[in-house]
C-alpha cells in the first residue's frame, strides 16, 4: 500500500512563480548564474547560493553555510515572496517539453515505507554525501526539490488526475528552456480520492533522488534516537509519476587516458572481448550490448561476445556494468567510478558533438556511448535489492527547486 500525504506547501506568489522557481545552481554556467542572480531578486538561487558576490565565504557544506540558506529562506517568507498554504493539499504538476508531457502528483512520501523497502531503490548512496544532506535538512528545515518516484499506473488514479486538471491551474508559465510548467492545488475531496487510489499501489520506485530520500530517513532516525523535541521528518517531498511516461536516458562516459595504450593496441585489446567495427559517422548504439565510442577522430562500434554476458543477472547484464567490468577496470585501470578522477559523465541529453569536441580538444582520450536502461531493468535491480553502477540513468522530468517547498518540521 503506497502512502501519499497532503501537506501545507510553501510556494511562490502566483505573480512571481516564474521568477522564483529555478534549476539547481550547479546546472548553470558561471556567467549565466551570475546574470540570473544579478538581474532577478526573486530567484530561489539567492536562497540556495547565499554568498553570491560576498567577499567573505563560509566553508562549503558547513553549519554556517546552511544557516545562511535558512536565513535567506526566512527572508523570502517575511517579504511575502513565498507564502504558506492554509490547508494541507496534494498538488498536480505537469511539465510539457518539445518531446514529452509529464503529469504527476506532488505530496509527502513516507519515510517508514522507504525504511521498510516499500519504496525501492536501485542506487547505493555515499555515506559522506548522505550525512551532508542530513545536516543540511536539520539546519534549514525544508525540502525544496522533490524526489522523483515512479509507480505502475492504474485507471482509478489516472481518472482522478484527469478530472483535477480539467480546471485552470494555479500556476502556468514557460521557462527559457522552452518547458511549460503547470500546477494545480487539489481540494480535500479529490485529495482523498487520489490517496485512495495510491493505496492500491504495492510498490514505489525511486527514479531520481536517492541521497535526498536517504538523508530524510537518516534525519528521522537521528531525531528518534536523540529524543529530539522537534517533530516532523516522517515524510519527504516527492513527485509521483507513472512509470510508463518517464524518459530514461543513458549516462555516457568520458575517459581522460588510455592508460598507456596506443589507439592500435587499445583496439586490439577490445577485439579480444567483442566485435569492433569502424563507423562512417558518430551514432548512438542501435541495441542493447552495443557500445559506441569515439577515439582519435574516429567512431567505432563494439558488440561484446554473447558468452561474456550474464543475461540472468539484474546488474551484470546492464551495459553500464559491462563497460565497467570488461573495459574500465581491467583495461583502463579505473577501479571505482565514484572516486576516480579519470572519468566524467555526460547525460544522454547532450549531443554527440559535445563528446567529439571534448575528445578533440584533448580533455579526454575516449568517449563511450551506452544504450539506455529500461524501466523494467531498473525495477529488476530494485526488486532484487541490488545497485546499479553510479550514473547509470538520466531520468526526466527534472523538477524546479522552489515550486513547492515542504516544511519537514511541521
Amino acid at each position: 500500500m503506497a502512502k501519499i500525504r497532503p501537506f501545507r506547501a510553501i510556494r511562490p506568489q502566483r505573480d512571481k512563480v516564474h521568477l522564483v522557481a529555478t534549476r539547481p545552481f550547479y546546472t548553470y554556467k558561471k556567467n549565466v548564474l551570475k546574470a540570473k542572480m544579478e538581474d532577478n531578486p526573486f530567484t530561489f538561487l539567492h536562497i540556495i547560493n547565499p554568498e553570491f558576490n560576498h567577499s567573505i565565504k563560509t566553508k562549503p557544506n558547513s553549519k554556517e553555510r546552511f544557516q545562511l540558506v535558512k536565513s535567506g529562506y526566512d527572508n523570502f517568507l517575511k517579504s511575502g515572496v513565498l507564502i504558506k498554504e492554509k490547508e494541507a493539499a496534494l498538488y498536480i504538476y505537469r511539465q510539457t517539453t518539445a518531446t514529452a508531457i509529464f503529469t504527476g502528483v506532488i505530496g509527502g512520501a513516507s519515510v517508514a515505507e522507504y525504511q521498510d523497502g516499500s519504496i525501492k531503490k536501485h542506487e547505493a548512496t555515499l555515506t559522506a554525501r548522505e550525512t551532508m544532506f542530513t545536516n543540511y535538512l536539520e539546519e534549514v528545515g525544508f525540502n525544496a526539490e522533490p524526489v522523483l518516484l515512479s509507480y505502475k499506473g492504474n485507471e482509478e488514479l489516472n481518472s482522478s488526475i484527469k478530472a483535477c486538471i480539467s480546471s485552470r491551474p494555479e500556476y502556468e508559465f514557460t521557462t527559457t528552456d522552452q518547458i511549460k510548467h503547470e500546477l494545480w492545488v487539489i481540494n480535500e475531496q479529490d485529495t482523498q480520492k487520489i490517496q485512495g487510489a495510491f493505496e492500491k499501489i504495492t510498490c514505489i520506485y525511486i527514479a531520481d533522488g536517492h541521497h535526498r530520500s536517504a538523508s530524510s530517513s537518516k534525519l528521522q532516525i537521528n531525531r528518534t534516537n536523540s529524543n529530539s523535541p522537534v517533530l516532523g521528518a516522517s515524510d519527504f517531498l516527492a513527485y509521483f509519476v507513472e512509470e510508463e511516461i518517464l524518459s530514461i536516458k543513458e549516462f555516457n562516459r568520458l575517459i581522460t587516458s588510455l592508460a598507456g595504450y596506443t589507439k592500435t593496441t587499445f583496439l586490439h585489446v577490445l577485439a579480444a572481448i567483442g566485435n569492433v567495427q569502424g563507423l562512417d559517422k558518430g551514432r548512438k548504439p542501435l541495441h542493447e550490448h552495443e557500445i559506441c565510442f569515439y577515439l582519435e577522430n574516429e567512431w567505432y562500434s563494439l558488440v561484446l561476445f554473447d558468452y561474456l554476458i550474464d543475461e540472468e543477472h539484474p546488474v551484470k547484464s546492464l551495459d553500464c556494468d559491462i563497460l565497467t567490468e570488461f573495459i574500465l577496470k581491467p583495461i583502463l585501470g579505473i577501479e571505482d567510478l565514484r572516486t576516480s578522477d579519470q572519468v566524467d559523465f555526460l547525460p544522454g541529453t547532450e549531443s554527440l558533438e559535445k563528446i567529439t569536441s571534448l575528445v578533440d580538444a584533448g580533455k579526454f582520450a575516449v568517449g563511450f556511448i551506452l544504450f539506455p536502461i529500461t524501466i523494467t531493468q531498473l525495477k529488476k535491480v530494485a526488486d532484487n535489492q541490488l545497485n546499479m553502477p553510479p550514473k547509470s540513468t538520466y531520468i526526466e522530468p527534472k523538477l524546479r527547486s522552489g515550486l513547492t517547498i515542504y516544511d519537514i518540521n511541521e
